[in-house]
């Protein structure tokens, strides 16, 4: 499995994660939301140059041009709700491609141990297309798996590209490990060593739903 690490060079992607963390920027959900959606433009970008392409001629005021354009058939899927404003951004780019949303969350037990439940997918065939698979949070790395073999239910895609902005090292290893002959990629934001007893990222950002669209009541 090809994965990406964009945090590896320094751009303007790590001020935009730097105030997704920050807890006094936090206080502002139209900023973190828009803060995920520039994310999600800046990954939508880096794909698209993996993407095979097709020459295609376009008509001007005057004469013709050619231009080499990505000619993949792209599906953008998120899972709800962190996963909407990331969805957003990359949607931006790949302004043309179909959506996929899939629910899931995590149901706790009386130990505070959880498993992952996948409750809704609404999703156009996937067979032989591109697929996106946003979620911007890769903590354990098994919802991820859920959610992709879930997908898999909605047909196989030619490739898939799962993007998350924060990740633990914990749960890139895990899907590296669990999705290692699948046709996948990995995009990665920036990975935290440490994973709490919750199963939460350390130092991380906290609950990027509640952070986007305000606290749920459990």
């Amino acid at each position: 499995m090809q994965t990406h690490l964009l945090s590896t060079q320094p751009s303007l992607l790590s001020r935009f994660i730097a105030e997704l963390r920050d807890k006094d920027v936090q206080t502002d959900p139209m900023r973190f939301r828009r803060n995920l959606q520039r994310i999600g433009e800046i990954f939508a970008y880096e794909i698209s140059k993996t993407m095979t392409s097709a020459v295609i001629e376009v008509p001007t005021p005057l004469g013709v041009a050619t231009e080499r354009v990505p000619d993949e058939e792209v599906v953008v899927a998120s899972v709800l709700r962190a996963g909407l404003p990331l969805h957003d951004g990359v949607l931006s780019f790949f302004d043309r491609a179909s959506n996929a949303f899939v629910s899931a969350y995590r149901k706790y037990t009386l130990t505070d141990e959880f498993n992952i439940h996948i409750e809704y997918i609404a999703s156009p065939n996937l067979d032989g297309k591109t697929l996106i698979l946003c979620d911007p949070m890769l903590a354990t790395g098994s919802s991820i798996e859920l959610v992709y073999n879930a997908l898999l239910t909605k047909g196989h895609p030619a490739h898939v590209h799962i993007v998350s902005v924060v990740a633990s090292q914990a749960g890139v290893d895990y899907v590296q490990q669990m999705l290692s002959d699948a046709p996948v990629t990995l995009w990665l934001g920036v990975v935290d060593e440490e994973l709490n007893a919750k199963a939460y990222i350390v130092p991380g950002l906290g609950d990027a739903g509640d952070l986007a669209y305000g606290k749920k009541v459990d």
